[in-house]
C-alpha cells in the first residue's frame, strides 16, 4: 500500500508555497511601484504556476492511489480538494492573470495596482484549498 506520508507531504508543499505567496511575496510586491511590481510578478507567476500546478496534480494522483488502495474516502476527498485548485484558478484567477500578463510594465498604473490587490485576495483561496487538503490528508493518516 502507498504510504500516506508522500500524499500529505505533497499537499503540505502546495499549501506552504501558496501561503508564502499570499503572506510574503505578494505583500512585498505591493510595496514596489506599479512598473516594478508588474515586472516582478510576470516571471514569478510563470515559475510559480508550473510548480503549484504540478504539486496539485501529483498530490491528486497520490491521494487517488491511496484511496484506491485503502478504500478510505478521506484520501479521495483530500485529493479532490487539492485538485480543486485547477478549476478555481482557471475560472476565478485566470481572467485577472491574463489581464496582468497583457499589460506592458511601462504602462502599469492604477489599473494594474487594482488588479494586483484583487489577485492577492484571489490567491488566498488557493492557500485555503491547499491547507484544507493537507488537513484532510493528515486526518486520513491519523484515523
Amino acid at each position: 500500500m502507498l504510504s500516506g506520508q508522500p500524499v500529505a507531504f505533497t499537499a503540505t508543499l502546495f499549501a506552504g508555497a501558496a501561503f508564502y505567496v499570499s503572506a510574503a511575496e505578494h505583500p512585498a510586491r505591493l510595496l514596489l511601484d506599479d512598473r516594478a511590481a508588474l515586472a516582478q510578478w510576470k516571471p514569478a507567476y510563470a515559475r510559480g504556476a508550473v510548480m503549484q500546478a504540478s504539486l496539485a496534480i501529483v498530490g491528486f494522483l497520490l491521494g487517488a492511489m491511496a484511496w484506491w488502495q485503502t478504500g478510505r474516502w478521506l484520501w479521495l476527498i483530500g485529493a479532490l480538494v487539492l485538485l480543486a485548485n485547477w478549476p478555481y484558478t482557471l475560472i476565478g484567477i485566470m481572467p485577472t492573470n491574463n489581464t496582468l500578463k497583457a499589460i506592458d510594465p511601462a504602462n502599469a498604473g492604477p489599473q494594474s495596482r487594482a488588479l494586483f490587490e484583487n489577485w492577492g485576495t484571489l490567491h488566498a483561496g488557493r492557500t485555503v484549498l491547499g491547507v484544507a487538503s493537507m488537513l484532510v490528508f493528515l486526518w486520513a493518516m491519523l484515523s
